[in-house]
């Protein structure tokens, strides 16, 4: 009678485990999958900070035209000599009209012109380094979803095996070759593993509104990745990697337009020594009873800039000090780049090796011991526990091997963020042509 009511009582516990399981391990099928190149897009289009970016781009863009145009022309009216005692007398007025124009010294134009499109580079080059950062945090994102759907498929697997214990257990018990305790840890280890599958349900929706948030979604939206784990088939060497970077690094570019704005601001303040011309053209409506009651006036005007030497001196060496400025930029931005891409490089280089240690080495000695375990149990030449603890090493190894796949992902997304464009990569052998997970 014990007996029986023992086995009702462990066929009780399994069908709650596996109604959790089930329940809270589900997939939408209305929910279309998303590439990293549709959701790098996706980004680039709805980011707010990218948007934000281009918002000022377009800002800069604005003011070229204003830039290279000479100031409005101004009207100017003026009545003189009317009588104090008769204010209302206009025909005793000398009535003028003036129409004038002022133009600013040769070059003058050009180079307000080419400041203007100076800071248009450099907007575009801000705009470039928060689409590479903000690409960098969507791969990094993307590579986690990838992980944690390995971890729930890895999970799924574990069940299965966990189960096949149960009822081997369970058999065995029936048979009397193995006490009550055995069933009972088999029942616990299954059931453990639902603590597991919470975990990851919740490590997946974290990062799921963390990237929903970084393509401008509702981050409670609904998201599911698809996707390959790939790894570069040889890194290139240092100096390749330093020499990218010097070409398409945005920051560098950025600094470099703003030395040759600073450059160009040393050029204009050196012309502002040469003066602006005022022209202006004028009508003259003489007094009633005057001999010439139409007339006309002429006028020429300009600036004295040498006379106030030492504010034009001051600007020149202001403008060339800020030129210094910029180049010493440039060489501490070089400096950091390079710092950047050598410790990536290095975890990058670490983090491959790491995939190739459990790939290759590790992954096949537990599965390997895994076995042999499985089939001493079978014919009684070991215990429980140390089937228990050979599926704890696998699926320890494997979660370890997972989540050394995504930590190379995302150490190959620094290093491209440091070198500001793409590495050739290949898919990875031996894993799965693509994952999706919601």
């Amino acid at each position: 009678m014990r007996f029986f009511l023992f086995l009702l009582f462990i066929q009780s516990l399994e069908p709650l485990s596996d109604r959790v399981l089930i329940q809270e391990h589900r997939h939408r099928s209305d929910v279309q999958s998303m590439s990293l190149a549709e959701i790098e897009a996706s980004a680039f289009e709805r980011n707010p900070e990218i948007r934000v970016m281009e918002e000022r781009v377009a800002l800069a863009k604005a003011g070229v035209t204003p830039a290279g145009a000479v100031d409005d022309p101004s009207f100017m009216y003026r009545g003189w000599s009317t009588p104090l005692v008769r204010p209302w007398d206009v025909n005793q007025t000398q009535h003028m009209f003036m129409l004038s124009q002022t133009f600013p010294a040769s070059g003058k134009r050009e180079l307000r012109y080419e400041l203007a499109n100076q800071t248009v580079e450099i907007a575009e080059a801000e705009l470039e380094s928060k689409r590479l950062e903000i690409a960098g945090k969507v791969r990094a994102a993307f590579y986690e979803l990838l992980r944690n759907e390995d971890e729930l498929r890895l999970h799924d697997e574990q069940i299965a095996l966990a189960r096949q214990a149960v009822a081997s257990a369970r058999i065995k018990y029936t048979v009397g070759r193995v006490p009550q305790q055995d069933v009972l840890k088999a029942q616990v280890a299954l059931t453990k593993l639902a603590d597991h599958l919470l975990m990851f349900l919740q490590d997946g929706d974290l990062v799921r509104a963390r990237l929903n948030t970084l393509i401008g979604r509702d981050p409670a939206a609904p998201l599911e990745v698809s996707g390959q784990h790939r790894t570069p088939a040889e890194l290139p060497a240092i100096a390749n990697l330093e020499q990218t970077a010097l070409d398409n690094r945005p920051e560098l570019q950025a600094i470099r337009a703003a030395i040759r704005e600073s450059e160009t601001k040393v050029r204009l303040a050196e012309k502002n020594y040469k003066p602006d011309v005022t022209v202006g053209a004028g009508y003259m409506l003489m007094p009633s009873g005057s001999m010439n009651r139409n007339g006309y006036m002429a006028e020429l005007s300009f600036n004295l800039p040498w006379l106030n030497r030492s504010k034009h001196e001051s600007d020149i060496r202001e403008a060339q000090s800020n030129v210094g400025l910029q180049r010493a930029t440039l060489e501490s931005q070089k400096a950091f780049v390079f710092q950047e891409i050598q410790e990536a490089l290095i975890r990058a280089n670490s983090a491959s090796r790491l995939v190739e240690l459990y790939r290759d080495t590790l992954r096949p000695q537990a599965q390997a011991t895994l076995r042999a375990t499985s089939a001493a149990y079978q014919t009684d030449q070991t215990d429980f526990l140390n089937l228990i603890d050979s599926q704890n090493t696998v699926l320890d190894v494997e979660y370890s091997y997972f989540r050394a796949l995504a930590e190379f992902d995302s150490r190959i997304a620094d290093l491209e963020r440091a070198i500001g464009a793409a590495l050739p990569r290949e898919v990875q052998g031996g894993l799965e042509a693509s994952h999706e997970t919601k």
